[in-house]
This record gives C-alpha cells, structure tokens and sequence, in this order.
C-alpha cells in the first residue's frame, strides 16, 4: 500500500476527534447531588408527601409544571388532582415552595448538575425574595 501512512494519519486524528469529549471531561465526574428536604415546614409535617410519588416528582416535575401553567394561564383551571386523589392548588409559590423554600439547596443543586438554566423565574419570584413594588 502507498498511502498507509495518510491512512493511518487520518485513522488516528479522526479517533482522537471522536474521543475528545472524554480527554476532555476526565477528572471532572461530580456527585449526584442530593436535594435537601430539610426545611422548617417539611420537619414540622407528621406525614411527609409531595403531590405525586417521589420518582415521578424526579423524572417528570418540569412536565407537570408546563401542564400546571398551560391548565392555569390558558384554562383558568386552577386546581390539581393528585394519582392518589388528593387536591392541590397549581401554583409554584403556594404550593410547591411552601414545602422547598431553599432555591439553592433544593432546585439549584439539581439543575447546576445537569446544566439546565430553567425559565421559571422569568415570571415567579424565587424562593425567599420578596415581590418589588408589590407586583
């Protein structure tokens, strides 16, 4: 063969393309974060649930939030019916952050791990702020 060693080249530089992202990102692995439900108001509650199961709050909370602001915004529906059939009201400062009050430890922690930059405070007021000139 006259061009082994162009192939061989190409061979070699398209396999240290291809592999960069993990020379890159060695030595740079973090740990799963664990979100902390320890706010005054979960310690307080004899019985301690969120409005679906902890799994589905996990995979699945950005979907039921968007259904949450479609329902309100868009249906003037203003109350949630849980799978275990209890009510709530869909609103992300009463309901959701009357129990997960600590944006840093509890949202923060998650999405900083996963690289995702949430829109919600484009409209919400986050945990702990206060409403400036009462809007």
């Amino acid at each position: 063969m006259y061009d082994s060693g162009k192939i061989i080249t190409g061979l070699v530089i398209f396999i240290g393309i291809v592999t960069l992202p993990l020379w890159y990102n060695i030595g740079k692995a973090q740990v799963k974060p664990e979100p902390s439900l320890d706010t005054p108001v979960i310690q307080q509650m004899k019985v301690k649930h969120c409005i679906e199961s902890k799994q589905f709050m996990i995979d699945k909370h950005m979907e039921l939030l968007n259904e949450w602001r479609d329902a309100v915004v868009r249906n003037n529906q203003t109350i949630y019916m849980s799978t275990s059939g209890q009510y709530f009201t869909m609103s992300l400062e009463d309901t959701c952050f009357h129990c997960h009050s600590n944006e840093k430890k509890f949202c923060d922690q998650c999405h900083s791990y996963v690289n995702i930059k949430p829109y919600c405070w484009e409209c919400h007021v986050k945990p702990g702020e206060e409403i400036a000139n009462g809007h």
